[in-house]
C-alpha cells in the first residue's frame, strides 16, 4: 500500500508540531515605528528619553524615573533591530558607524509631533536604542526659568560662552533659548554646527543655518574653520570635542565673532581644567592666556527633583568675566583666589554658584532637603547653612565635607 504524506484534513485542527513549525516559519511581525513611538509619547508631557533595549518592553523617562509605555510584552532583538533600521534609514554614515564602532548618532523626526536625537548602540551582541525627545517648540527663558544676567549674551559682539553640565541637564535648551533670543532681537547671520541638529530655528531677524555632522559636514573642526569665511555674527557648536574644535573656537572668538558651545564639566573650575588640559604642557600657558580673554560666561547646570514631585528644576552656576576671574583663569587657583570664591561675591555683578541657588531652592520648598545636598558642591557647608532652616546640628562629617569631584546625573538625552 502506497504511503500518503502526512497533511491534515481540511476542517481537523492542526497537530501541535505542525502549529509549532507553522510559527516558526513565520517572519516576524513588523514593528511600525512612528506608530510605536507616537503611542509612547502619549504616556505624559514630560517624557525626556525613550529606551529600547532586548526583553525588556518599551520604557519612557519621566522626571528621571523609567517606565513601560507603548507595549507591554517584551521587545525581542529582532525587533529592536527594525527600529534602528528604521531610525537610521538611508543615512548610510550611521549605519557604517554602528558597523565599525558599535555606536551612531541620528536625528529622526515626526511630523507635527516631536524631534528626536537617538543613539543607537550594540550590547551583548544586539541593538538597544535611546531616543532624547526634543520639543518641537524652542523654549524661551521664561519657561526654562532662566536668571536675567544670561539675557546679556545676546548684547555680546564677540568671545566665548560655555554651558556645562551631565548629559539630561539642559544644555541644549539653554542654549536654544538664548539663540532665539538673538533671532529675535538681533539682525545677525547666525551659524549652527550640530551633531545631530536639535531644535529647527525658523529665520525672523535673523538668518540661520544649521548644519549636521556627516550629512552637511564631516567634522566640527572643518565646519567651524570654514565658519570663518561665512561671515556669521553668532556660531552654535554643538561640542567642544577636541583639541582642534577648541583651538578654532578661540580663534573665532578672537576675531569678533560669538561662540556658544558645550562641555559635559560638572562646574566652571572643571571647565577651565578640561579645555586647558586637552593642550600639551608647552602650550599650556599660552592657552589659558587666551582663554582669559576671550571667556564671557560659563553656565554650568543640574537638574535637580521637585519636592512635590511634579518634575525637576534646573540650578545654574554662573561664571562671568570680570578683572577678578580672568585673572585667576590666567594665573590658576590658589588659596582663597578661587573661581568659586569669586562667584560667592560677585552676586552683584550676576555670579552664582550652585551650593547658594541650592540652598534657595530647599529654602522655599522646592526641593527636599537631602536631595538637595546630594547635588551640592559641598554638602558639608551647605548643610551648616542651613542649620538654622532644618533645626539640625550644625556638624558634618568629613565624607560631606568634601567637595564633589563629580556628580551622578540620571542621563535624560
Amino acid at each position: 500500500m502506497a504511503s500518503t504524506p502526512n497533511v491534515a484534513a481540511a476542517g481537523s485542527v492542526p497537530s501541535a508540531t505542525a502549529t509549532t513549525s507553522a510559527a516558526a516559519a513565520a517572519p516576524a511581525p513588523q514593528i511600525s515605528t512612528p506608530g510605536l513611538l507616537t503611542a509612547m509619547l502619549k504616556t505624559s508631557d514630560k517624557i525626556s528619553d525613550l529606551f529600547f533595549s532586548p526583553g525588556k518592553p518599551p520604557l519612557v523617562e519621566i522626571n528621571g524615573k523609567l517606565s513601560p509605555a507603548g507595549a507591554i510584552r517584551p521587545l525581542t532583538a529582532e525587533e529592536i533591530r527594525q527600529i534602528s533600521n528604521h531610525l537610521i534609514g538611508t543615512n548610510k554614515n550611521a549605519a557604517e558607524n554602528l558597523k565599525e564602532h558599535g555606536s551612531c548618532d541620528v536625528s529622526y523626526s515626526l511630523p507635527g509631533v516631536c524631534r528626536f536625537r537617538v543613539n543607537v548602540f550594540m550590547q551583548r551582541a544586539t541593538c538597544a536604542i535611546v531616543m532624547r525627545v526634543i520639543p518641537s517648540k524652542i523654549p524661551d527663558f521664561n519657561a526654562l526659568h532662566l536668571p536675567a544676567e544670561l539675557g546679556n549674551i545676546v548684547g555680546l559682539r564677540n568671545g566665548i560662552v560655555l554651558v556645562t553640565g551631565p548629559t539630561g541637564s539642559g544644555k541644549s535648551s539653554t542654549l536654544a533659548a538664548v539663540i532665539d533670543r538673538v533671532n529675535q532681537e538681533k539682525h545677525y547671520h547666525i551659524l549652527t554646527i550640530e551633531d545631530p541638529i536639535e531644535f529647527l530655528h525658523a529665520h525672523k531677524n535673523c538668518v540661520i543655518h544649521q548644519r549636521e555632522l556627516h550629512s552637511d559636514t564631516t567634522s566640527f573642526a572643518l565646519a567651524l574653520r570654514a565658519a570663518l569665511r561665512q561671515a556669521p555674527k553668532v556660531i552654535l557648536v554643538g561640542e567642544m570635542r577636541d583639541k582642534e574644535t577648541i583651538e578654532i573656537a578661540m580663534e573665532a572668538a578672537e576675531t569678533g565673532h560669538l561662540v556658544l558651545s558645550t562641555l559635559h564639566t560638572i562646574d566652571a573650575s572643571k571647565t577651565i581644567e578640561r579645555v586647558i588640559g586637552v593642550f600639551p604642557m608647552a602650550e599650556q600657558d599660552g592657552i589659558r592666556n587666551r582663554l582669559a580673554k576671550s571667556f564671557r560666561y560659563i553656565i554650568s547646570q543640574r537638574l535637580l527633583p521637585r519636592k512635590d514631585g511634579t518634575g525637576r528644576i534646573a540650578a545654574l552656576e554662573i561664571l562671568k568675566s570680570t578683572l577678578r576671574t580672568r585673572e585667576y583663569v590666567e594665573k590658576g587657583e590658589g588659596e582663597g583666589k578661587t573661581l568659586l570664591d569669586a562667584m560667592r561675591v560677585g552676586g552683584d555683578e550676576g555670579m552664582q554658584h550652585f551650593d547658594g541657588e541650592i540652598e534657595k531652592l530647599i529654602r522655599s520648598g522646592v526641593v527636599d532637603m537631602e536631595e538637595g545636598l546630594g547635588y551640592a558642591t559641598n554638602p558639608g557647608n551647605l548643610r551648616l547653612e542651613l542649620a538654622d532652616f532644618t533645626g539640625a546640628p550644625a556638624e558634618s562629617t568629613q565624607a560631606d565635607a568634601a567637595p564633589k569631584d563629580e556628580l551622578l546625573e540620571t542621563t535624560q538625552a
